[in-house]
């Protein structure tokens, strides 16, 4: 899947992989994909309620080797 942006959060706790995927998302255009790599599982729940709270939409996401990837793409 393409991205707009792409943004590693990896290893960093909560609250900051939401903290910086907000930042991130500010500078995107509607209609553009974030992707973001956390290794937090706390961003399992935080994310998507995020998104939602939002009107983001999470177009994909992923688990492999321990780094949880999401596609959002901006309302």
């Amino acid at each position: 899947m393409n991205a707009n942006l792409q943004l590693d959060a990896k290893g960093l706790s909560c609250p900051m992989p939401i903290v910086k995927t907000k930042k991130a998302m500010d500078t995107l255009a509607s209609g553009e994909v974030l992707e973001v790599q956390v290794t937090d599982k706390g961003a399992l729940a935080d994310i998507p309620a995020w998104t939602n709270v939002g009107g983001h939409t999470i177009l994909h996401q992923s688990e492999e080797a321990g780094v949880i990837t999401f596609f959002i793409q901006k309302a």
